[in-house]
């Protein structure tokens, strides 16, 4: 008999074979695990699976994870991960030992690959990005019955040589680029600056996730997108909640703060390019991507004296590490672009 189940956002089905538990996960749609569902009970009516369906196979584990990742995550994010688990095949394709069970893979694996990486010339925190999504498929594994621990519990990352503080705006730069907005683009702009989302954050960004009452707003999974990071809230000024007022009238009965002149999700090379286009007319043609709005939002606090752990929590940041970049702006000129 198989139970369907629900985690979080999450759906996934349990059922056994020959006394193992498996456990399958289908993703955020209700529909496709009850479909899901229909199709195990039936097949083990059949007898049609086996224990080795599961059974530990990395092989099995591999296809799990994209399938999960294809339920999941949005198309950039999947088209990355699958790179990265291609670079990981083949790392596993060259080695004098087949790893078939998930239960094979030791510490001294991803040991190797991080030296296989560096080998071919990838950087260090390129690396450690890719350790995360692996890192997260053995997570994975251990929730959906592969192995009983993760194996790269202990795996350390890579050291990050000491960087330049990220590029910041000036306030007379940020007026600049908000005086040749348009009607469209000076909301979208003003809400980078004054929150600091990421730009999927904002463009997938509801009505719903706007609390006026409470003067908050909710970075939250939805059924088609999930945030970088974990779900958090971020405050509303003044000024943005003045401006949130009024795109609300702008937008009606769109589902969407910030939809397109269609109505419609915005295209996703879509405000990069205008961007560019108009830090070029304000005279500073090196901005070429709309994450320096994060970055101007965050140095502009630091430099407010806001403590970072305040910091952390607004950005979404996992690790107080990333955070402290921004404090590389205490110790040299307060020279922006």
């Amino acid at each position: 008999m198989a139970t369907l189940r629900k985690q979080g956002q999450c759906y996934f089905i349990d059922y056994r074979i020959a006394g193992q538990r498996v456990r399958k996960t289908i993703g955020l749609s209700l529909k496709a695990a009850e479909i899901a569902l229909r199709e195990i009970e039936v097949s083990l009516a059949k007898g049609e699976l086996t224990a080795e369906y599961q059974g530990g196979l990395y092989k099995n584990l591999l296809q799990d994870y994209r399938s999960y990742c294809q339920t999941n995550l949005a198309p950039n994010t999947r088209n990355r991960y699958r790179s990265i688990l291609d670079n990981f095949n083949r790392f596993l394709s060259k080695q004098s030992r087949v790893l078939s069970k998930a239960s094979d893979f030791t510490p001294r694996v991803f040991e190797g690959f991080k030296a296989f990486r560096k080998g071919e010339g990838a950087c260090n925190r390129t690396i450690n990005s890719e350790l995360i999504v692996i890192k997260m498929m053995f997570r994975l594994a251990v929730q959906w019955g592969y192995v009983r621990k993760n194996p790269m519990n202990g795996v350390g990352k890579l050291r990050i040589p000491t960087e330049n503080p990220p590029q910041f705006l000036t306030e007379v730069q940020c007026q600049k680029l908000l005086s040749a907005s348009d009607e469209f683009l000076r909301p979208v702009f003003f809400t980078f600056l004054n929150t600091g989302m990421r730009k999927g954050e904002l463009e997938n960004l509801e009505w719903t996730d706007v609390d006026f009452d409470r003067r908050r707003i909710k970075i939250r999974v939805k059924a088609d997108w999930i945030p970088k990071t974990n779900e958090r809230e971020i405050p509303i000024n003044d000024p943005l909640f003045q401006l949130l007022q009024e795109q609300r009238q702008r937008t009606g009965d769109n589902r969407l703060v910030f939809p397109n002149r269609r109505g419609r999700k915005i295209p996703s090379n879509c405000l990069r390019s205008r961007f560019m286009t108009l830090t070029k007319r304000c005279g500073f043609p090196e901005v070429t991507t709309i994450h320096i709005l994060r970055h101007t939002f965050a140095s502009h606090l630091v430099m407010k004296g806001v403590d970072l752990a305040t910091i952390k929590h607004l950005l979404g940041h996992s690790d107080i590490e990333t955070t402290m970049i921004y404090m590389l702006h205490e110790n040299q000129q307060k020279t922006p672009l």
